[in-house]
């Protein structure tokens, strides 16, 4: 048994505890949370810290495979050129993709990240997520703008599905730009009889709400570098979340990753269609991509389904939730460390539907425990750091 002690423990459950206790087992389960006043229960000597206890991270959107592309990508070139470089570096050597991903997975665990939603376009992590100390979603990502393939990417997504089994795995769209509505429909049909999560690329890149209610912008051009002909695609007169809402299954809880040109619009009209969506910011690859932030401030009145993710290696120099924190408190300073905090841990744990053993520091949970130093008092400064305590 291990007592551990700090200046405060959020336990995200509760208030903050100062100068509480938490006691664990050696396979880490919380044991006990004593407030400050019960110390005198401890016989055994109690580890003491100075800084903030918190939970285990939860990295809800991350793309592990992209591990090798760390520093290939130019900065602040905007979506569609990020994407092209992506698309012409993203194959290598297999072995050194491999040794990266592992490499990646390993930085993640030292940096308190406890369970990470991945997405996965090949079965090449399989491994390493079965022999890793973090806990892993597998999202297999649909990709695919040409109807007449829908039916084919789909297939081929399930058998890459299967590949992941036994681990947990779902079926991911990847973005409203690059999927057919026709596919959508194969994702929803699936989802009917699969109740699980998915995850989605959202409004990242202003291209994608004009394509969506114009036709216009720098999408078109892409589709033609590419030979994919878009003569079938109408446009909605009205933004791409709002377009494809209603192809969401209403069986899943859906992740939207970056919402950079949401708007509240947005946000109302998936309240109103009650879809399940959780909102998923990755504020440090925003900055890198298009050098901009979403409005986070805006969604605050969907306080309890905003999560936070890293994004990949490719569009981020880490794999670090302290980092995106460290980030949206630095734009947003009205924002307090309690609440934020709960985007990073309990939050992610729910839409991951684990919250019964991580995203608090709660009795009989094994969340892990993070150190943050260099605090002031109960918020984070730009010297903030983090210790894996458990």
């Amino acid at each position: 048994m291990r007592h551990l002690s700090a200046d405060y423990i959020f336990t995200v459950s509760g208030e903050p505890l100062k100068n509480g206790i938490v006691s664990v087992d050696d396979e880490g389960h919380i044991l006990e949370i004593i407030h400050a006043e019960g110390r005198s229960m401890i016989s055994e000597p109690v580890e003491e810290y100075e800084g903030i206890i918190v939970p285990g991270f939860i990295n809800c959107h991350c793309h592990l495979e992209l591990s090798h592309l760390h520093g290939r990508i130019p900065a602040k070139q905007g979506l569609i050129p990020f994407i092209r470089s992506v698309m012409s570096e993203r194959s290598g050597d297999e072995e050194t993709i491999i040794a990266l991903m592992e490499k990646a997975d390993q930085a993640m665990y030292e940096n308190g990240i406890i369970a990470v939603g991945d997405i996965s376009n090949n079965s090449l992590s399989k491994p390493i997520k079965q022999n890793s100390l973090l806990y892993y979603h597998t999202f297999v990502e649909l990709l695919g703008f040409d109807p007449e393939k829908a039916g084919t990417i789909f297939n081929r997504a399930l058998k890459l599905k299967e590949e992941f089994d036994p681990l947990p795995v779902s079926l991911a769209p990847h973005a409203p730009y690059s999927v057919s509505r026709d596919l959508f429909q194969l994702l929803k049909e699936h989802g009917a009889q699969n109740s699980d999560i998915s995850s989605m690329h959202n409004q990242e890149s202003n291209e994608e709400n004009e394509l969506f209610i114009n036709k216009t912008g720098e999408f078109i051009a892409f589709y033609e570098g590419l030979n994919i002909d878009i003569d079938y695609f109408k446009p909605a007169g009205r933004n791409s979340l709002q377009t494809l809402l209603p192809l969401f299954s209403e069986h899943k809880k859906m992740l939207m990753v970056h919402n950079t040109y949401t708007s509240i619009k947005d946000m109302d009209h998936a309240s109103l269609e009650n879809r399940g969506i959780y909102w998923c910011f990755c504020p440090k690859a925003n900055l890198y991509i298009e050098g901009r932030l979403p409005a986070i401030d805006r969604f605050l009145t969907q306080d309890s389904h905003i999560t936070l993710g890293t994004d990949s290696l490719a569009s981020n120099d880490s794999l670090c939730i302290l980092s995106e924190l460290k980030t949206i408190h630095e734009h947003f300073s009205s924002l307090s460390l309690s609440r934020t905090l709960r985007w990073a841990t309990l939050n992610g744990a729910q839409f991951l539907g684990m919250e019964k053993h991580f995203g608090t520091i709660e009795k009989g949970k094994t969340p892990g425990l993070n150190l943050i130093t260099s605090v002031k008092g109960q918020e984070l400064t730009a010297a903030s750091r983090l210790k894996k305590l458990l």
